[in-house]
C-alpha cells in the first residue's frame, strides 16, 4: 500500500544509515499511528513480520531503525515514515514490471483529483461519490493512488497504480495481506475522464464479504467547476443527471461489458 510523505524538518542523510534524530522522528510518527489507529504494538508487529522484541526495542532508542525494517513498518502502514527526496531513485526511477515499467514523465498525465462516481451499494437507484488522487511516490518509483471524501471513511483504499503498455487501460490496485481490490479503467479522453470496471467485496450479513463489481468513472474535479458533491446523490439533486450521464457512458459506449450466462430461447 501507499500513502503521503508526511511534512517534516528533519532531513536524512542516506538509506542504510539512521543518524539519532531520524529514529526519534520515525519512532514519533510510529506511535501516533498505533495511537491514532489504535493498534497494539504487537498488532503492528506482526503486520510488518517483525518481532516485538525488534520494534520495541527501536522505539525505545535502544536499538536503530534498519533500512529494511522501516520499510516492512511503512508497508504495513500504508505511509512513508522518510521525507520524500530522502532515499535513492528505487529501479532507476522506474516503476517495477509488475506495474508497467514506466517513468514519471511517461504517466505525469494521470497526476491529479478525480470526482469518482459508481453506483451505490446499499441503492443502486442513487450514486456513490468521492475523491480519488493520483501521485507520484519517489520512495517506491511509481503512480499511487488514495481516496478521500468518502461517507464511510474507514473503508476508503489507497493502492499502487499499473500502466502496462499491452493493454491501454490504467489499473489502481490495493493489496491488503493478500486481499485484492481492482479498477480496470480506459486511458482519459480528450476532456479527462475515465471509464472502466471497478471489482471488490461488499461487507453483508454476519460480516459476510461479497465479491461486486459496478462500472465506475472518474473526471478530473476540476472540470466539473462548482458541480461537485461527495457523498450520496439521489434523482432530487442537481448533480444526478450529469453523474448518471457519465456513469451511463461506461456501458453505452462501451467501455465496460457485463456478460452474464442466459438460457437459450425456446
Amino acid at each position: 500500500m501507499c500513502g503521503f510523505v508526511r511534512d517534516s524538518k528533519v532531513k536524512f542523510m542516506s538509506p542504510e544509515r539512521l543518524s539519532p534524530e531520524e529514529n526519534a522522528h520515525i519512532g514519533t510518527l510510529i506511535r501516533e499511528q498505533l495511537a491514532k489507529r489504535r493498534l497494539t504494538r504487537q498488532h503492528l508487529a506482526d503486520m510488518a513480520k517483525l518481532s516485538l522484541s525488534t520494534l520495541e526495542k527501536a522505539l525505545s532508542g535502544r536499538r536503530s531503525f534498519t533500512f529494511a525494517t522501516v520499510i516492512r513498518l511503512e508497508e504495513a502502514l500504508g505511509l512513508s515514515l522518510r521525507e520524500q527526496g530522502s532515499v535513492q531513485a528505487v529501479n532507476g526511477g522506474l516503476a517495477s514490471g509488475d506495474l508497467g515499467s514506466y517513468a514519471r514523465p511517461a504517466v505525469s498525465w494521470l497526476e491529479g483529483r478525480y470526482l469518482t462516481i459508481r453506483v451505490s451499494f446499499s441503492n443502486p437507484a442513487d450514486l456513490y461519490t468521492y475523491m480519488t488522487e493520483i501521485h507520484w511516490d519517489d520512495t517506491r518509483s511509481h503512480l499511487c493512488y488514495r481516496e478521500s471524501e468518502r461517507m464511510d471513511a474507514e473503508f476508503k483504499h489507497e493502492g499502487a497504480v499499473s500502466v502496462p503498455h499491452q493493454s491501454g487501460c490504467v489499473y489502481l490496485v490495493t493489496n491488503s495481506h493478500g486481499q485484492y481490490r481492482l479498477a480496470i479503467l480506459s486511458r482519459p479522453m480528450i476532456t479527462g475522464e475515465m471509464y472502466g470496471l471497478l471489482t471488490t467485496l461488499q461487507l453483508g450479513r454476519g460480516g459476510q464479504l461479497t465479491p461486486m463489481a459496478t462500472p465506475i468513472v472518474l473526471g478530473p474535479v476540476g472540470s466539473f467547476g462548482d458541480d461537485v458533491v461527495f457523498g450520496r446523490i439521489d434523482a432530487s439533486m442537481p448533480a444526478y443527471e450529469r453523474y448518471m450521464a457519465l456513469l451511463k457512458r461506461a456501458t453505452e459506449d462501451p467501455f465496460v461489458m457485463m456478460v452474464e450466462a442466459r438460457a437459450p430461447e425456446v
